[in-house]
């Protein structure tokens, strides 16, 4: 059953530019365009996802993809006419044949639910490719303020794409309803509808999986601003594996975030020796304190975790995606 929240919260407020006369009309035709790609997802409805697994011998599968310095996972669930598939995130332009690769040897020929976290190239910069290359069932994307909208030749590649397959973009934010198989409940907490931010890691989906008496919580970049509107909002963020935010950043990850999701394991997607120093001493440490298993990319190449519904088991060693040089 959903979490449900009490009690008033605050609200951030938004900035909104100044409109002169001609630059005004311009950017608000830009502005009407930009918002006629997204569509507003509804909020999810008490008992979706209820907890009777479907009958079948597989297992759920997180696939926590080696994108180097980036970030993508491949959910895999099942359901009574074969997997459900969304896969969040692809890393950079680079890693668009490896990834594409990787799917097919995997089978996968749909993505039924396919995420953008956030709009940097790490987390979306091959995602235009994936659409063109493949089924897309949903895109999922938060809406971002029209001062913060990107510029990125890989995010109008994306909604380029996008146009190309007449997908309408589902804004992501607290309490959107992505609907899943039988058995298992997927909950966005963030970003809120309102939220403004300075930079675009905050703008971060935050999502919860929950597959039987399992749970998967995946962060994208969230920084520490956006983990203390979470736990403002009071949602149960209690899960046994933790991908950790912004690939182990010392911004991510808070203590009081941390106990909160109180998770037996960790995830960090990070690069092999990167020049930023991900994952940082002060967030091993804290999983360290708090005997949290942690697995990382850049040691153990992808990661695969299986859950029956009770219990999970991990994989490491796997291949990791290729990437042009």
């Amino acid at each position: 059953m959903p979490n449900i929240r009490r009690g008033p919260r605050p609200r951030q407020g938004r900035r909104t530019p100044g409109l002169g006369s001609v630059g005004g009309l311009i950017l608000l035709v830009m502005l009407f365009l930009l918002s006629s790609r997204f569509k507003q997802t509804g909020s999810a409805p008490e008992g979706v996802g209820d907890q009777h697994l479907p009958e079948s011998s597989q297992p759920l599968q997180v696939y926590y993809l080696d994108v180097g310095q980036g970030d993508s996972a491949l959910v895999r669930i099942p359901g009574e006419s074969g997997y459900f598939h969304m896969l969040i995130d692809t890393g950079e332009y680079q890693y668009a044949d490896g990834l594409t690769s990787y799917l097919q040897d995997l089978d996968v020929e749909r993505i039924d639910a396919l995420i953008c976290s956030h709009p940097h190239t790490d987390h979306m910069g091959c995602m235009a490719r994936i659409i063109q290359r493949f089924d897309i069932g949903g895109l999922y994307m938060p809406r971002l303020p029209e001062d913060k909208t990107p510029t990125t030749t890989a995010y109008e590649k994306l909604l380029d794409a996008a146009d190309g397959k007449s997908l309408t973009i589902n804004a992501l934010h607290e309490d959107a309803a992505i609907e899943s198989p039988a058995g298992s409940r997927i909950q966005v907490m963030s970003p809120r509808v309102d939220a403004d931010w300075e930079g675009a890691n905050n703008y971060s989906a935050v999502l919860r999986l929950v597959y039987g008496e399992t749970s998967f919580l995946f962060t994208g970049d969230a920084e520490e601003e956006s983990e203390e509107v979470i736990l403002d909002d009071g949602y149960l963020l209690s899960s046994d594996v933790l991908k950790c935010g912004h690939h182990g950043s010392s911004s991510s990850t808070s203590p009081l975030f941390l106990d909160e999701v109180a998770p037996q394991y960790a995830i960090i997607s990070c690069g092999e020796d990167n020049r930023y120093g991900h994952p940082h001493r002060e967030t091993m440490a804290a999983l360290a304190d708090r005997n949290v298993t942690v697995y990382r990319t850049d040691k153990d190449g992808t990661i695969l975790a299986e859950s029956d519904g009770k219990d999970i088991t991990f994989t490491t060693g796997l291949a990791s995606v290729e990437g042009k040089d």
